[in-house]
């Protein structure tokens, strides 16, 4: 039988009961962590001699397996043990990893098992050099590493080393308890990441959006909701699914995005168009919900938000009744594309708070489409002006 551990934010256990449970966990006064066990049927405590939380739970493991003794105790105020890769992934994922959304955190995770095997834990983080990065680029392209197994393109590789950076750059940043930096500098900084020449960034046409609410109401009245409220706001499906009716004011006519599930982390306050209020109305009839209950319910349970598998789902379906041709990069995020081209007139400082952008640059790089009717009213107020 395996032993069995427990995490949570005040104590850390290994081990089996009866056997060889050990506990570790902060002095309330000192915040000092301390290791408990039993021997002969007494408890015993004793001091680690320092606040590193990390340590504290491979010390923990090492004495519930019998590595180490009682004596750990006395032992912890020798030399610093070297930092590893695999400790720095630790301590990150304790610290920085728990205060970003949902999402994020399920991203760091599995890009955290990726570099750990693909690296080694035992790998000394400052050690890491061109070569290392080259190589994790080539093999990631390949497919040979990564969750699914297979090739992926540049666009996902640079979210990968954009995570690898921040990490690294934390470190640079943070001290250990003895006030010395977890790592003097970043290696990798500087290093460029591959980028996608020619991404695909489809902007939704009116006429698709229109094919669309046509048929939208036949697949569920939820993705109706939803499909509105992407066109109106211009926010991310994952926002929008996320949405309560506490953070509706139908009086008023506005709309709370909270923080946690934006991806920049923006709380924000926007106001709703005629359209959303009508959606709105058609939420309530239909879910009759009240309080804290999600917008968009899911169909089994009431209680939680619709799934983003389930909101693809139904965006699929929907093409298909609409008779649209399939096409790559069409789905709900061209719909925050469309927002950002029909405001296009809009200031930027103006179309950012609407849309939820922190930085405007985004929204020219990435969002953001001339259309040749645009460009030919440009050409002919160029013409005027001369005129």
């Amino acid at each position: 039988m395996m032993a069995r551990t427990k995490r949570s934010r005040r104590s850390y256990g290994a081990g089996e009961w009866g056997r060889n449970r050990v506990r570790v966990f902060p002095d309330p006064k000192t915040g000092i962590l301390q290791i408990e066990w039993r021997e002969n049927g007494r408890r015993l405590t004793r001091s680690l001699g320092h606040r590193e939380w990390v340590r504290a739970k491979r010390q923990a493991d090492q004495f519930a397996g019998g590595f180490v003794g009682p004596e750990i105790g006395n032992r912890v105020t020798t030399e610093p043990e070297p930092l590893t890769l695999g400790t720095l992934f630790d301590i990150y994922g304790e610290e920085v990893t728990p205060t970003k959304g949902e999402r994020a955190r399920r991203s760091d995770k599995v890009a955290t098992r990726m570099f750990f095997q693909f690296f080694g834990g035992d790998r000394d983080p400052a050690t890491l050099s061109q070569r290392d990065w080259d190589r994790f680029i080539r093999e990631r392209r390949a497919g040979r590493i990564g969750p699914s197994g297979k090739p992926v393109g540049d666009r996902t590789i640079e979210w990968d080393l954009t995570f690898l950076i921040a990490v690294l750059n934390w470190a640079e940043r943070s001290r250990d308890e003895r006030g010395d930096l977890l790592l003097d500098r970043n290696p990798l900084k500087g290093l460029r990441k591959p980028r996608e020449k020619n991404p695909t960034r489809v902007v939704l046409s009116e006429a698709e959006y229109q094919a669309l609410l046509g048929v939208a109401r036949g697949v569920n009245w939820r993705f109706r909701v939803a499909l509105v409220l992407a066109h109106e706001t211009g926010h991310r499906i994952g926002a929008i699914r996320q949405l309560r009716w506490s953070d509706i004011d139908i009086e008023a006519g506005v709309v709370r995005w909270r923080a946690r599930h934006e991806k920049t982390g923006y709380e924000h306050t926007t106001p709703l168009t005629a359209e959303a209020l009508a959606a709105l109305e058609e939420a309530r009839r239909m879910s009759r919900g009240i309080g804290d209950a999600p917008l968009i319910p899911a169909s089994r349970d009431p209680s939680v938000s619709v799934s983003r598998s389930m909101a693809r789902i139904w965006w699929e379906r929907a093409e298909v009744a609409a008779g649209l041709e399939p096409k790559r990069g069409r789905g709900w995020h061209s719909l925050r594309r469309k927002f950002a081209t029909d405001l296009m007139d809009l200031p930027l400082k103006v179309l950012c708070e609407l849309g939820g952008w922190k930085n405007a640059q985004t929204v020219l790089r990435c969002y953001q489409r001339a259309d040749e009717g645009q460009l030919r009213k440009a050409l002919e107020s160029r013409r005027r002006v001369r005129t």
